[in-house]
Order: structure tokens, then sequence, then C-alpha cells
């Protein structure tokens, strides 16, 4: 079974949008992102994770409007079993982004995800350790 327990909003100013989501929600800061892709924060409530992402260039953002782009950027699911995952997406046509999903060795056991966009383009992870922050 799937869990959604990741969700990635893109932004211009995350220390801004992150506290705003802190302060009104009282969310935790679970970490600090500095990638050569994109700087933010991970908050969560506990069960989900919020990336809060400020991507640094066209290419690590992966949308017609570039690193300009602002709004609900991807959402992920932790899986009970990757290979079965990946076995089922490649079957259903998911096209995986090679490019841009965290190498096991180089990540943190949490967070260690492979970007997929689906069928109608939109952008989504699967991990089998989940994300920093989440149950």
């Amino acid at each position: 079974m799937a869990r959604l327990k990741h969700i990635a909003i893109a932004t211009q100013d995350p220390d801004k949008t992150a506290a705003f989501y802190r302060d009104v929600f009282d969310l935790q800061e679970v970490s600090k992102i500095t990638s050569p892709l994109a700087e933010g924060y991970y908050l969560s409530d506990g069960h989900i994770n919020i990336a809060v992402l400020r991507f640094k260039s066209d290419e690590a953002a992966d949308v017609p409007e570039g690193a300009a782009f602002v709004g609900l950027h991807h959402f992920g699911f932790q899986v009970d079993d990757l290979a079965e995952t990946l076995r089922r997406l490649e079957k259903a046509g998911a096209q995986r982004r090679q490019t841009l999903h965290q190498d096991a060795a180089a990540a943190t056991p949490r967070n260690v995800e492979i970007k997929f966009k689906g069928p109608d383009g939109v952008i989504f992870d699967v991990s089998a350790s989940g994300w920093v922050g989440t149950d």
C-alpha cells in the first residue's frame, strides 16, 4: 500500500513561505535544504513532509515555467515494496526522471526518492524509506 507522505511547494522566497506554514499551522522545521537543485526547508506535522523549495535552474524545476514556477510542484508516496512499485510504474508507462532522483548512496536514510512523471506530466516521487519528519 502506498501512503502520501510528501508534498513540495515551489516558491521564490523559501524563508517567507516556510515561516508562514510554521507560524500558522505549527509545523516543525525538520531540515534545511541546500542542494545543487534547490534550497529551502522540510517542514512536518509528524505525518507528512512538506518541502518548501526554490529551484536553482529550469532543469531542476522540470516544469514548463522553469525555475520561476510557484505553486504545488510534486508529491511523494512512501511504498512498502519499491521494486514492485517500480515494476508497476514501468508497466504503466510512467516516465522516470533519471537526472532528478536522489541516489541512495548520496542521500540520508530518509528522503531517498525516485522521481517520475505520470501520463498528464505531473511529477511524483516514490520512496521506500520516506521523508524526514514523517512517521
